[in-house]
């Protein structure tokens, strides 16, 4: 018996495959929108650890409040990476995601740190918008290795999305 929707074609056949999105340019490579992706989620982390350590610093050591800062977003970054950088959804390895995460946070908590670190070894009176600026340039090369590990090691499962 045909239904309405068959006979007027408002339901896909079965056998009917969904139509492929096809990229052109330099938007064929995987990599290029991934790391358009990421650099969107990139710069909404980066703003929310930077204002984050911005309040806190008045208040605690600049290397706590880079380690709070770093921790707080950290969780945000990967849940927004995972699912609009890399297109993973579900709850399947979910907490593992985030604990490997975790992981790719620490090695650039210890190259803001270090770099905080070496600002303070030179400069012992730096401002707080010297730490930031020191913060945000090391940020930029942990932002490159956090890319690499994010797309070869944590989610390679999904590397051609």
């Amino acid at each position: 018996m045909e239904t309405a929707a068959d006979a007027t074609e408002l339901r896909p056949s079965p056998s009917a495959k969904p139509s492929r999105r096809r990229h052109r340019g330099l938007f064929k490579y995987p990599v290029v929108r991934q790391l358009i992706r990421f650099t969107g989620v990139g710069i909404v982390c980066t703003a929310s650890s930077l204002a984050i350590y911005a309040l806190l610093r008045p208040w605690i050591d600049p290397q706590l409040a880079n380690a709070v800062a770093l921790i707080v977003t950290s969780l945000m970054n990967t849940a927004l990476n995972r699912r609009l950088t890399f297109k993973i959804t579900g709850h399947k390895r979910r907490a593992q995601d985030h604990l490997s995460g975790l992981i790719v946070i620490a090695i650039a908590l210890v190259m803001t740190g270090g770099s905080l670190g070496v600002l303070h070894l030179f400069r012992p009176e730096a401002t707080v918008t010297e730490e930031l600026w020191t913060t945000t340039l090391a940020g930029f090369v942990a932002t490159a290795v956090r890319f690499t590990l994010l797309r070869h090691w944590i989610f390679r499962r999904a590397r051609h999305v």
